[in-house]
């Protein structure tokens, strides 16, 4: 079955158009190295909540968007196997990310129902 990887992170507005040439750069060397979809989303209706929410989630400030993005691998083999070459690749020494990554989160996840 199926693997994924999710993310969430705060995105200063005024960076929007650097971080789409950023996720479209990650994008083609993750799906060159085998992940099958990447899907990257600029949050539109994000809610604050009254426990917690995706703002807090990575201490988003009024000047940040919240973007949720995942990768869809064909197992976790595989996607081991990228994130190695994404620590490795040469092409990753030079890439910056145009948020503080220290506030993205991020995990794995086996999916268990996929439906169409």
């Amino acid at each position: 079955m199926s693997y994924v990887d999710g993310f969430v992170a705060a995105v200063p507005k005024t960076r929007k158009a650097e971080y789409i040439a950023f996720a479209e750069t990650m994008a083609k060397l993750i799906l060159s190295w085998g992940a099958t979809r990447v899907v990257e989303n600029w949050g539109d209706d994000v809610p604050t909540g009254e426990t917690t929410d995706f703002h807090r989630a990575v201490a988003a400030g009024p000047d940040e968007v919240v973007v949720f993005s995942w990768v869809e691998y064909p197992d976790k083999a595989t996607r081991d196997k990228v994130q190695s070459l994404m620590m490795s690749d040469a092409t990753m020494a030079g890439t910056s990310m145009p948020f503080d990554g220290k506030r993205l989160i991020y995990g794995g996840f086996s999916t268990m129902i996929s439906a169409r």
